[in-house]
């Protein structure tokens, strides 16, 4: 497993992330255990989590349910896309964290479906920020995909809407924090997720559900300990973001243990007509699976056992 010889290298890494983060925050998390790291991450299965999700839009908040998949692949650092034979591409191979997040609800009479994917080198000493972000929306008036990819200095972000405001889009916007990186990140290590003052791109989603253009902001980030009635414990933890222009708030609360599981989270923003509403999802039920190899109408069982139908 190629993945081995790269250990003394991400634990010095990681290390030296955690020196810089304890400067920061207050929270003492447990020392690393690489060979659990491994074994949870490694082998061959995805981790897949169903959520009971409440979304707010058009001023109100409506049913539905969200999954997050992660699982570790072979990435291209220079196409950008998941390998067919990583044997053959050593010098292009990245190990990625790789996060599908789905959202589904009605609004009315109509549905909404919703997707991103988001992938986050695993080696963050050497590659620092994701390579890509892929995000899209599929709803009765339209459909819209938006896609970011990592350059030298940049990210360069392509568009398309049926929105006239939006339209094509073809741009590049600095190279800083996404949102969208910030769930892989408490997957991977939670104590390199920044606080205080920082530069962030605010997620697809939400950029998408409030009709505001992807770029750099300034926001407030802080990670403490959950106060949260539904997400409580003294193994809880919540990263919390708050933008400022528009007002924004996303708290993302998760284990403080390894390995780190999302238990849920909230939104708040103010949607049509200037109504403050939270969006919220709790966790329902988590697995693992090689999910990719049950396709056959016999594995069906399985959306029942993970909570879908």
């Amino acid at each position: 497993m190629d993945y081995l010889k790269h250990l003394p290298t991400i634990f010095l890494a990681l290390l030296f992330n955690a020196c810089q983060s304890n400067a920061q925050h207050d929270i003492a998390f447990e020392e690393k255990d690489y060979q659990k790291f491994n074994d949870y991450w490694y082998a061959g299965k995805a981790e897949l989590t169903n959520y009971t999700l409440q979304q707010s839009r058009y001023g109100e908040v409506h049913e539905g349910h969200a999954v997050l998949i992660f699982v570790t692949e072979d990435f291209s650092k220079e196409k950008q896309v998941k390998l067919d034979r990583p044997d053959q591409a050593k010098n292009d191979a990245v190990k990625v964290m790789k996060l599908n997040f789905t959202k589904k609800f009605n609004t009315g009479i109509y549905p909404y479906s919703m997707m991103s994917s988001t992938f986050t080198p695993v080696q963050r000493d050497q590659f620092p920020n994701s390579f890509k972000v892929t995000s899209s929306s599929q709803e009765w008036c339209g459909h819209t995909f938006t896609q970011l990819n990592l350059r030298k200095n940049n990210f360069d972000l392509s568009g398309f809407s049926y929105f006239e405001s939006e339209g094509d889009l073809d741009k590049e916007i600095d190279k800083v924090l996404l949102e969208d990186e910030v769930w892989n990140l408490i997957r991977l290590n939670p104590e390199q997720l920044p606080v205080g003052t920082i530069e962030i791109i605010p997620g697809t989603f939400a950029s998408r559900l409030m009709h505001t253009p992807l770029q750099k902001v300034n926001a407030n980030a802080k990670l403490s300990n959950s106060q949260n009635e539904d997400f409580k414990g003294e193994n809880v933890l919540v990263y919390e973001i708050q933008y400022e222009k528009p007002q924004r708030i996303l708290n993302i609360y998760f284990e403080k243990n390894f390995p780190h599981q999302i238990l849920g989270w909230e939104e708040e923003y103010k949607g049509t007509g200037g109504k403050q509403l939270t969006t919220k999802a709790v966790q329902k039920k988590s697995m693992q699976l090689d999910y990719w190899r049950k396709n056959s109408p016999e594995d069906e069982s399985l959306r029942k056992e993970l909570g879908l139908d």
